[in-house]
């Protein structure tokens, strides 16, 4: 059996991650409010996005083994069911320990991400691979905009809509990738299945040989840069924008948190759907990548002192161009710096930084606002941008 063409292939892999995206969207502007409402503080909100991540971190290289001995196709509808059944626990939780449970759930069988990049890995060329990982950020930006944007719309009448919704998405998920998502087998110069053999989570002496190649550690920092940035700014928006802005006389809600990240979405779709292939092919991945940690640096120093939410367009204008670019070229500039048989190690390497991060950041945004500390936080988030900068640069 051979693999499909990527222009086959493609398709299907774009629906199953736009539906899945459009399903955790949905709840990411709704779950802050879900557990402020059971009496959690800004902290505890912290502690259950981290209790996903932790989760993720010890499943991913299980999940990422399992795919490179049966396949991409059935790991993926194992993790598609997980996330279904967080989903519903999610709709039917009166009590903080059920939002736990839920996202316990949900992240011990996380891995819908990383296995469909490893798809589109294993199905394109190099030279071919950053306007391919352009379908996640497509997806990304299709499920960014609809997904919050209904989430706000259903949160108008009852918190738990968005979490029924989020589950009938994933359940779609689900089938697309049983009848649509062809079979990928392994790729004859690999020696232990597509993307190489994996490492396991303890192998911390294994996954630090490729942070003694200097190109390839340069791309990783700025990886793990990004990632930080991300995660605070997305843990902690929601609650920082409560406590500072204002809509008509009340603090802003899941209804106007969810619409801001649909406007991100939108310009998710425009910057990743025709421009940047266009941006790739003239300017490069690393020119591109300084430029959009120089974006989001940007709006996220002035997002630490905006108080008039008429600036808040600008701003989130900055930040969506800035996390729109530099996900799908981070990702394709990782997989150039090593061969096909070593993707499937490194794309898994890169998901454990992100599970990193997306540990540590939640704590430290539900630390800070707690604190009232809102300028720090953005600022921090802002500081992690400049990092990236700096390693890019360096590189």
């Amino acid at each position: 059996m051979e693999n499909p063409k990527p222009k086959n292939a493609l398709l299907p892999i774009f629906l199953i991650v736009a539906v899945d995206i459009m399903g955790m969207t949905l709840i990411l502007p709704l779950l802050p409010f879900y557990a402020e409402r059971y009496g959690a503080s800004p902290l505890v909100v912290g502690c259950i996005v981290t209790t996903y991540a932790v989760c993720q971190l010890f499943a991913g290289p299980v999940l990422g083994r399992l795919s490179d001995r049966y396949g991409r196709r059935p790991l993926l509808i194992v993790s598609q069911i997980g996330t279904f059944i967080g989903f519903c626990i999610l709709g039917v939780a009166r009590s903080l320990p059920l939002i736990f449970l839920s996202r316990f759930i949900d992240g011990i069988t996380a891995g819908n991400l990383t296995l469909a990049q490893a798809y589109i890995s294993d199905v394109t060329e190099p030279e071919n691979r950053a306007k391919a990982f352009g379908v996640i950020g497509i997806a990304f930006g299709l499920g960014f905009l609809f997904g919050p944007a209904m989430s706000g719309f259903l949160a108008k009448y009852d918190y738990a809509y968005p979490a029924y919704a989020a589950a009938a998405l994933s359940f779609t998920s689900i089938l697309c990738t049983y009848f649509l998502l062809p079979q990928v087998v392994p790729h004859a110069d690999e020696e232990s299945g597509p993307g190489g053999k994996r490492l396991g989570l303890l192998d911390w002496g294994a996954y630090a040989e490729y942070f003694r190649r200097p190109e390839l550690r340069e791309v990783l920092l700025q990886f793990f840069s990004f990632c930080a940035m991300f995660m605070l700014f997305i843990s902690g928006f929601a609650l920082f924008a409560e406590r500072r802005f204002l809509h008509n006389g009340h603090p802003f809600g899941p209804t106007e948190v969810g619409y801001l990240y649909a406007y991100s979405g939108l310009l998710g779709i425009f910057i990743q759907g025709g421009l940047l292939g266009r941006l790739v092919k003239r300017f490069g991945e690393s020119a591109l990548a300084r430029a959009g940690f120089v974006s989001s640096a940007l709006g996220l120093a002035v997002l630490a002192f905006l108080h008039p939410i008429a600036l808040i367009i600008p701003v989130f204008t900055f930040i969506a161009f800035g996390t729109g670019v530099l996900r799908p070229t981070l990702t394709a500039l990782v997989t150039k710096h090593v061969s096909r048989k070593e993707q499937g190690v490194v794309l898994g390497l890169t998901q454990s930084l992100n599970s990193v991060a997306s540990i540590l950041a939640p704590l430290a945004s539900g630390f800070l606002i707690d604190r009232g500390a809102l300028a720090a936080w953005a600022l921090i988030a802002g500081c992690f941008s400049a990092v990236g900068l700096f390693f890019s640069r360096r590189a």
